[in-house]
């Protein structure tokens, strides 16, 4: 089957604006694991690469100059490898050689691939790096240098927050996210997976919208089925995937997962303080550095609560496969036949479902807002919370336009039920909002849910307006 891009519209986008531009162009793409970084570039700009070399993990620099040496003997249709640069300075004046013997005004193309794993120690990379770029590529108008890699705090520190030759000459940033719903369906089609979006979405839900897992899903085979084979089975791809997926992107990833486990205990999610009380970590500016590396990520996401200070920002586990794999294939393992197609039928699914799902809501409040026809109306989100009067608000869409959307997110196998009990709460819930806040903007209940809600006599006097699973796709 031939592989195409599918979704990713605003970063390609982005890429198409460097083959117009009139300046050398430094592009740096970031992102998690497994999220298709190397894949779009190779995709994108097929005819005009002209040098691509990826850094090999834990090797030494004569490792990797020999490594560049290879590549360049191929890329320049050699029958011998030449000689390996002595240094990375050499290096690149080998690379900026090859280059101007290229003909035509097409733009060329330089994809330097797991950049953290060329820079080793003692290499001097990193400044012969930045003299190529500012002493050769800037004088172009033909270049387009391509710089991606996965190991998160090195792409922060070193070139995204970089302090010096390289600060402000990144000209086109991407930060590679995983699929939204609508292109996991459009993957899975793709694929010739054929799942309805209640499948899709409880294998979104399990294991995200990261493109290398979603690829292992196995067509003729349920949600369900899927899982099991994943994350169970003693041959799951992503049994063990957990501690690898960590490791490869930070240093001393041990405190990334410490605060990756605390915020999993807590569905409302914590803030700094009660990260710094449950994980023992200092409160400081090595704490904000992990927070800063685990949000660009993914892997967290902090929502500031209406009416709050900074301060009290509430930060969330909001990776899907995390989450997944602490409550469910972590305590598994010592279940010798637990499967998914048991675990699933128990209570803790249905209560951990009804977070996940909430978590997935969060990442397409844009689809929300389209569904309640308010797409073109500025509005700020968050969540909401008053412990004194014991209520909280799963979304709240701020609306410039005066009014105000109190939105529920509930997850369930069939058209949901609004009883009198959950009646009475959902009118607590509104009142105590708008006391707290003595909010004069006019207010909408709305419910998030999977198959909409059964028509009764609470629906009417409560609910002001509703969407559906289909409406996030």
């Amino acid at each position: 089957m031939e592989q195409q891009v599918i979704g990713r519209v605003e970063e390609i986008a982005v890429l198409n604006e460097t083959l117009t531009s009139n300046r050398a162009e430094l592009v740096a793409i970031y992102g998690r694991r497994r999220i298709g970084k190397t894949f779009l570039v190779r995709q994108f700009f097929a005819r005009f690469l002209k040098f691509e070399l990826s850094g090999s993990q834990n090797a030494n620099m004569e490792t990797q100059l020999f490594n560049f040496a290879t590549v360049l003997g191929k890329s320049m249709n050699l029958n011998l490898i030449p000689r390996p640069p002595a240094n990375w300075s050499e290096a690149f004046i080998m690379l900026g050689n090859y280059i101007e013997q290229l003909k035509g005004k097409d733009k060329k193309v330089i994809f330097l691939d797991e950049l953290p794993w060329l820079d080793s120690l003692h290499s001097g990379f990193l400044s012969a790096f930045d003299y190529f770029w500012n002493a050769w590529c800037t004088k172009r108008t033909d270049i387009i240098v391509v710089i991606c890699g996965s190991a998160a705090s090195w792409m922060i520190e070193k070139i995204l927050f970089n302090k010096g030759g390289l600060h402000n000459r990144i000209t086109r940033q991407i930060r590679l996210l995983p699929f939204t719903l609508r292109e996991t369906k459009a993957f899975f089609h793709h694929k010739r997976v054929k799942l309805n979006d209640y499948q899709i979405a409880e294998l979104y839900m399990t294991i995200g919208g990261v493109p290398h897992y979603l690829d292992l899903i196995r067509s003729g085979k349920s949600a369900t089925q899927n899982i099991d084979d994943l994350c169970f089975s003693p041959q799951g791809m992503l049994r063990n995937e957990f501690e690898k997926l960590y490791s490869s992107l930070y240093d001393q990833a041990d405190n990334h997962i410490a605060i990756i486990r605390a915020l999993s205990k807590r569905r409302s999610g914590l803030t700094r303080n009660e990260i710094v009380a449950d994980t023992k970590l200092t409160s400081g500016g090595y704490l904000t550095g992990i927070l800063r590396e685990l949000e660009e990520s993914g892997f967290i996401t902090a929502y500031l609560p209406i009416n709050r200070k900074s301060k009290d920002a509430i930060i969330r586990l909001t990776d899907e496969y995390s989450l997944f794999y602490l409550k469910f294939i972590e305590k598994s393992r010592a279940q010798q036949k637990a499967t998914w197609a048991l675990l699933s039928t128990k209570p803790t699914w249905k209560a951990w479902s009804g977070y996940a799902f909430e978590n997935l809501c969060l990442k397409h409040v844009e689809n929300i807002k389209m569904a309640l026809q308010i797409g073109s109306i500025y509005s700020e989100e968050a969540t909401w919370y008053d412990r004194q009067a014991g209520a909280q608000i799963d979304l709240v869409i701020d609306r410039a336009d005066r009014c105000v959307n109190l939105c529920e997110i509930k997850f369930s196998e069939a058209e949901y039920t609004i009883n009198a009990k959950y009646a009475k709460e959902l009118h607590h819930k509104m009142l105590a909002y708008k006391t707290s806040l003595k909010s004069k903007k006019t207010t909408f209940t709305t419910l998030i849910t999977t198959y909409g809600i059964a028509k009764n006599e609470y629906k009417d006097q409560y609910v002001d307006s509703e969407v559906t699973l289909a409406q996030l796709f």
